[in-house]
C-alpha cells in the first residue's frame, strides 16, 4: 500500500518515461512529449494505466520488500549485523523475484501508457489492467503474459541491489557530515543520490524493457544483447538513456514517499492490531 500511495504521486512521471523509451528518431524531448500527451487527454492522460500501475505496486513491490526483508534477518550475524555484501545479495534476490511477480502487470502498463500515442488502428484499448492481462492471454497465449520477462528481471535486480544498497551507504556516508542528522532532510538526500545511481545503472534494461513489452507479437527483439545492439545500431548509444530524467525525477520522490507511507502504514497497523492482539513486530 506503501508503494502505491506514491505511485499516485509519480505515475505522471512514469508515463513520460515510457513514452520517451518507445518513441523513435528526434523529437522526442521532455517538453514535446509532455505536449502530447496534454493534447491527447489533458491533465487526466497523465493518468493513463493507472490500474495496471496498482497491480504492478502490488506485486513487484511487495514481493521484493517481502523477500528483501526475510533475507536480511536470515543473512544477518548473530549480533545483528548485516556487511555490505549480504546487503547486496540479498537486494538483487529480491529484485529477480520482484521482477517475476510484477513482469504481467508491468506489459499492461506500458501498453496502456503508450496507446494513446499510437495510430487509431494499431492502438489495444485494454479498458483496465484485469482486461489487459485477458486479452493479452487471448491473443499472445500465457508466454505473452512474461514477454521482455529477461530485461524486466535483470532491471529489477539491479535496481533493487543498486537502490537499497547505496541508499544505506549514502545515509551513512551523509551522517557522518556534521550537516545532517536523522530526519527528513538526511533521508531526502540520501534517496536523491541513491535514485541516481539506480537510474543511470538500470536505464538500458529499462528502455529494452520497455521496447520489447511494447511490441507485441511481431518483436524485432529475441534477447536482451541482441536488443540493445540493435538499438544501438539504430539510433545510437544514447537512445539506451531515453527517459532518463523523467525516470530520475520520478526516482527520488518515489524512494522518499515510499518509505515514509510504509513507516505511517506500519505504526498504524502497530498502534491499532497487532499491540492489541500480541503480535510479535520486527
Amino acid at each position: 500500500f506503501a508503494a502505491c500511495a506514491a505511485n499516485f504521486f509519480t505515475h505522471p512521471l512514469d508515463l513520460l518515461k515510457v513514452r520517451q523509451q518507445t518513441m523513435k528518431g528526434t523529437g522526442n524531448g521532455l517538453v514535446h512529449v509532455v505536449r502530447g500527451v496534454f493534447a491527447e487527454g489533458g491533465m487526466l492522460g497523465f493518468y493513463n494505466g493507472m490500474s495496471a500501475a496498482v497491480l504492478r505496486q502490488m506485486t513487484y513491490s511487495m514481493a521484493r520488500f517481502a523477500t528483501y526483508e526475510e533475507l536480511k534477518k536470515r543473512m544477518s550475524r548473530e549480533d545483528g549485523s548485516l556487511p555490505f555484501y549480504r546487503m547486496a545479495a540479498a537486494g538483487i534476490v529480491a529484485g529477480a523475484v520482484g521482477g517475476i511477480c510484477g513482469t504481467p502487470a508491468d506489459i499492461v502498463l506500458v501498453r496502456l501508457q503508450n496507446d494513446g500515442s499510437l495510430p487509431l488502428a494499431q492502438r489495444r484499448n485494454y479498458k483496465h489492467a484485469i482486461d489487459g492481462l485477458v486479452q493479452i492471454t487471448r491473443s499472445e497465449g500465457p508466454r505473452g503474459l512474461f514477454k521482455g520477462a529477461v530485461p524486466n528481471v535483470s532491471r529489477a535486480m539491479l535496481m533493487t541491489g543498486a537502490q537499497l544498497c547505496s541508499y544505506d551507504a549514502f545515509k551513512d556516508l551523509l551522517l557522518s557530515t556534521p550537516y545532517f542528522t536523522n530526519g527528513l532532510a538526511l533521508h531526502f538526500s540520501a534517496s536523491l543520490l541513491s535514485g541516481f545511481v539506480a537510474t543511470t545503472i538500470t536505464s538500458p534494461f529499462d528502455v529494452v524493457k520497455t521496447r520489447v513489452m511494447n511490441a507485441g507479437p511481431t518483436s524485432p527483439y529475441r534477447s536482451l544483447l541482441q536488443a540493445m545492439v540493435l538499438i544501438v545500431r539504430e539510433e545510437g548509444v544514447r537512445a539506451l538513456y531515453k527517459g532518463w530524467t523523467p525516470s530520475f525525477v520520478r526516482m527520488a520522490p518515489q524512494t522518499v514517499l515510499t518509505f515514509i507511507f510504509l513507516e505511517q502504514f506500519r505504526g498504524l497497523y502497530w498502534n491499532s492490531y497487532a499491540r492489541h492482539n500480541c503480535v510479535k513486530f520486527e
